[in-house]
């Protein structure tokens, strides 16, 4: 299989619409038009309640994971064969970007901090699980589920640069887009968190608006 159809499957991949197909298939909605209106993880636990939440949460981390596991495939003839961790990298962005702009979904998406840490969870796990804990440390102090990812995708960036002595240059770049790309699809929660009104989490399902 080529390079380029290896990075269409991981495209289509990240375009498996998983919290829009679970809340059409079990609740006949479209979760985009419920809560915050996101199709992502946090959102179905607002919306569906946690085991949708959690569902949605695997199966979008799954995404990222599997995306960089194609590298396997990638033939010796390919472009930039003898860099396997260039290809691990444009594999799992090419999925954010599915989950973020998906096919099968109206290029209407969630935020992919799920399936980007499912791309670090596959590359670098030992810092995948620093990058957790520090998620679920800040969402349980605050109750803020973006405030938790902004502090788990830096808290990567700075282990990346810092603490890994031996990084790759390609991760220590890949780690800062990340950061970038996370503050970005998050510029509207950071606002909401300057102004105070940014809801909180809760493991008890809302009323659907």
């Amino acid at each position: 299989m080529t390079g380029g159809w290896l990075l269409l499957l991981a495209y289509l991949l990240g375009s498996i619409p998983t919290a829009l197909w679970v809340s059409k298939l079990f609740f006949g909605i479209d979760i985009r038009d419920h809560g915050s209106r996101n199709m992502g993880a946090s959102n179905t636990f607002r919306v569906l309640g946690p085991v949708y939440g959690v569902v949605v949460l695997v199966i979008d981390l799954l995404k990222g994971v599997a995306a960089v596991q194609l590298v396997r495939y990638l033939p010796e003839t390919a472009w930039m064969a003898s860099e396997p961790a260039l290809w691990q990298l444009l594999l799992g962005l090419t999925a954010v970007a599915g989950h973020v702009f998906p096919l099968f979904a109206g290029f209407r998406g969630g935020k992919g901090v799920a399936t980007l840490f499912g791309v670090v969870v596959a590359m670098q796990p030992w810092i995948a699980l620093l990058s957790v804990l520090a998620f679920v440390l800040v969402v349980a102090l605050t109750r803020y589920i973006s405030l938790g990812s902004l502090t788990g995708v830096a808290v990567f960036t700075a282990c990346v640069w810092f603490a890994w002595q031996e990084a790759d240059p390609l991760l220590k770049w890949f780690s800062a887009g990340a950061a970038l790309l996370v503050v970005w699809l998050h510029r509207g929660n950071i606002r909401r968190l300057w102004k105070g009104t940014e809801n909180k989490f809760s493991f008890r399902k809302r009323p659907r608006d």
